[in-house]
């Protein structure tokens, strides 16, 4: 599903203003981060860091493992 949309000042700057329906899609509201990533096909815009989920997986994985270590400095 192709949608169009104008690049519009603001400020000194430009934006996008995304459909009603876009932003239902992506489950995103005003004040959000979105995220645009250059891909072979073009641009892709989505809510969701690949790096920094990356980063939050290894700190999950270190958290489970030394679980008790950190129970005892919260202590």
């Amino acid at each position: 599903m192709a949608t169009t949309t104008k690049v519009i000042a603001i400020g000194n700057s430009a934006g996008i203003i995304l459909p009603k329906e876009t932003l239902a899609r992506l489950n995103v509201q005003k004040g959000d981060t979105l995220y645009v990533q250059e891909t072979p096909a073009g641009f892709q815009i989505t809510p969701y860091d690949e790096e920094f989920s990356a980063k939050m997986e290894v700190a999950e994985r270190v958290i489970r493992r030394y679980r008790d270590a950190f129970k005892k400095l919260a202590e």
